[in-house]
């Protein structure tokens, strides 16, 4: 029996590796696991020599990895939801290919299976999606309303210092031990001590923990700022409808986070300690787990695909060259659904025994959210009607959102019934309906946000042939996988299952598998495209700011913008401020003065969190208590250290800011003003042409 309590090693071991099981093993299933591994170890060594040899450690210290700027925090933020997509569209198009092999067995095993559907939907969820919309946030909110940063610029950073932390541990649990294999739910009493005596449940327990604390950190940071640091005259009616789903996201963080981080640490009391919160002897009940995880889990549902109906609501309306239809009842709406959101947990077990009167006011509850949403489908739609329509990338995934992602509500109004929720619950229909959400409600929304802010953000457009492909792939790709799912799921397949008897499932499972295969080849373009834009930046480049001819605050300054946003901080009149500003004059003008500017410091005080909180997880992972008492220190003594700093901030000169300004005027006026049929073309340097945007007099 392996000491638990080596003080130097703990529970590591050689065994702890693929490699070594792949050797003494050489199955199909454990050769799939160490080439997964090798994977990791050859992609971080290739990243680590790459900086080495162009000599980029350097200015990633000092331009990323210290800086407290909420733009570059959410560009690495996105950056990190690609690197983990990736990863979960790869374990996704390995378990649909098992499927399509399962037909009596396979070339996995059950347990290789149940780490693959864990790994995945706990990536997908916390280190895909969260991470997206963090990303996005952190990027576009600030300018939206007018701020120069966030309001605790040096929290966000120690949040995205937590957030790649736990990453990073579900990325080590590839190559150093195993994932759990009680799903991304992690129900007791499967992923007890009992059951699973490994290190694959607190590889789980301490990535949610630790993503989860920097989550919870991250919505304050989000509504203060929206509170405290919006523009003058920027009412809470002025906002843009991002924002307004940014504020309702950040609240639902703030709340929804900390009953999954209770929960996960209530399990690891179990695991660690024997507190008995979640077995049946001693007192214990698994189904308080069930309730305190689904308070979060429903939420979350919201908590992600708000900020995507936030970024639809920005490209629909730009690229519909008209005003939101219903702005007020869109802000209802999203208001209405986030109190709705924490009123509706119970519908994920009606069949877990709570009784019919308990079921069906959750199912009325359940029923009655589809209602805001259908609002806003309906206001969508109608400010698409007789409007300028640019079918633009970001509007390809808008208009695949909306038709998908309506046939995915409807399956859940479906689901909110009971009766029916019983018959197919644990089956593969279950499964269809979730994708059918998140990946039309969530990812589309995130890849519109990612197409849309991407010129924002570098000063060049993406390439829109290869964009368009990329988009058309992911909704062709979505149809095939999950549209199949139902079919299956209705004629009784269960979900989780590595392999099957009835033969009528089998041409559904390799129709899924094609479609993960054109996913993949989604991701592909997706990459094309990225390569070809660097390549041709100069020839796309639209440092004047304007590309689309928008309406907010985030493209009144240059592409990208200064540290501090905006020159002068802008006043406001009325929404969609800078189409207004446009519609009445000339919003180039320069201000009469400028003045000093103070800007936060940097640090490194994020990043010292981030390694300390990582080596925090993995020490207790596997029992190494010296090296978790050590992380600990490290992450107080930063924190005492910093507080200690003289100066937090710097000032930026006013000669400074207007020399960075006028450097932009003479842009602005030296682009030569494009109109909505030229602006895929090179003539776009950033510079719209001035028209009267439908709504605004």
């Amino acid at each position: 029996m392996i000491d638990q309590w080596n003080w130097l090693t703990g529970r590591l071991t050689l065994d702890s590796f693929p490699f070594v099981h792949a050797w003494q093993n050489p199955t199909t299933s454990e050769l799939i696991g160490a080439g997964a591994a090798s994977i990791v170890v050859i992609g971080g060594a290739a990243v680590v020599i790459l900086l080495t040899w162009f000599r980029l450690w350097g200015p990633l210290w000092r331009d990323w990895l210290t800086s407290v700027d909420h733009k570059r925090i959410g560009i690495m933020y996105v950056v990190l939801a690609f690197v983990m997509l990736l990863r979960g569209v790869l374990e996704g198009v390995v378990m649909r290919t098992q499927q399509a092999a399962g037909l009596g067995g396979g070339f996995l095993t059950p347990e290789h299976f149940g780490e693959l559907f864990s790994t995945h939907g706990t990536i997908m969820i916390f280190f895909v999606a969260m991470v997206f919309v963090s990303g996005l946030i952190n990027f576009v909110m600030p300018l939206q309303i007018g701020a120069r940063d966030v309001a605790f610029p040096v929290m966000n950073q120690i949040s995205l210092g937590l957030t790649a932390a736990a990453a990073m541990l579900v990325m080590i649990s590839l190559v150093v031990g195993q994932f759990s294999t009680g799903g991304w739910t992690a129900y007791p009493p499967y992923t007890g001590m009992d059951f699973q005596p490994g290190p694959g449940p607190d590889y789980w327990i301490w990535a949610i923990v630790i993503a989860g604390i920097g989550t919870t950190l991250s919505g304050i940071n989000f509504a203060v700022t929206i509170y405290k640091e919006r523009a003058p005259g920027m009412t809470f009616f002025r906002m843009p409808l991002f924002t307004w789903t940014t504020l309702c996201a950040a609240i639902l963080m703030i709340f929804a986070l900390p009953p999954l981080t209770v929960a996960a640490l209530m399990s690891a009391l179990d695991r660690y300690l024997d507190f008995h919160f979640f077995t049946n002897d001693l007192g214990g009940n698994m189904m308080n787990y069930v309730n305190l995880f689904w308070l979060f889990g429903h939420p979350e549902v919201y908590l992600l695909v708000l900020p995507a109906y936030g970024v639809f609501s920005e490209v629909i309306a730009t690229f519909s060259g008209k005003r939101l239809f219903g702005y007020p009842s869109l802000v209802w709406a999203t208001m209405v659904i986030a109190v709705l959101s924490f009123t509706v947990w119970l519908h994920h077990f009606f069949t877990m025994g709570q009784g019919a009167s308990v079921n069906i006011a959750f199912g009325i509850a359940t029923m009655l959210i589809a209602v805001p949403t259908g609002v806003k489908v309906y206001d969508w739609m109608a400010t698409m009607f007789r409007g300028r329509i640019r079918m633009t990338t970001p509007m390809v995934y808008s208009v695949g959102f909306l038709i998908l992602f309506v046939i995915g509500g409807l399956t859940g109004v479906i689901l909110a019934n009971p009766t029916i929720d019983y018959q197919v619950h644990n089956s593969l229909f279950l499964v269809a309906h979730f994708h059918n959400v998140l990946i039309p409600g969530v990812l589309f929304g995130m890849l519109a946000g990612y197409h849309y802010w991407f010129p924002k953000a570098f000063g060049f457009r993406l390439d829109e042939t290869w964009g368009k492909i990329a988009a058309c792939l992911w909704i062709v790709g979505f149809s095939l996988t999950f549209m199949p799912l139902y079919v299956v799921g209705l004629m009784g397949m269960p979900r989780r299952t590595v392999s099957y008897t009835d033969p009528a499932f089998l041409p559904y499972m390799l129709v899924a598998v094609v479609g993960a295969l054109v996913i993949l080849s989604a991701i592909g373009a997706l990459s094309l495209q990225l390569y070809l834009s660097i390549r041709d930046r100069k020839t796309n480049e639209v440092f004047a700011g304007d590309p689309w001819n928008a309406r907010t605050l985030e493209w009144f300054t240059s592409a990208p913008p200064p540290e501090y946003n905006f020159a002068v901080v802008p006043e406001v009149t009325d929404r969609d401020a800078f189409a207004v500003a446009k519609a009445n004059g000339d919003p180039y003008a320069e201000p009469p003065t400028f003045e000093n500017i103070q800007m936060p410091r940097k640090t490194g005080l994020g990043f010292v969190i981030c390694v300390a909180s990582g080596a925090l997880g993995f020490g207790l992972i596997f029992y190494i208590w010296w090296l978790a008492i050590l992380a600990i220190l490290l992450i107080l003594g930063a924190l005492i250290g910093t507080s200690f700093r003289p100066e937090t901030e710097r000032t930026i000169p006013a000669a400074e800011v207007a020399a960075e300004y006028r450097c932009w005027l003479e842009a602005v006026r030296a682009a030569t003003p494009v109109d909505r049929t030229r602006e895929e073309t090179a003539d776009n340097r950033g510079h719209a042409e001035r028209e009267l945007p439908e709504g605004v007099v």
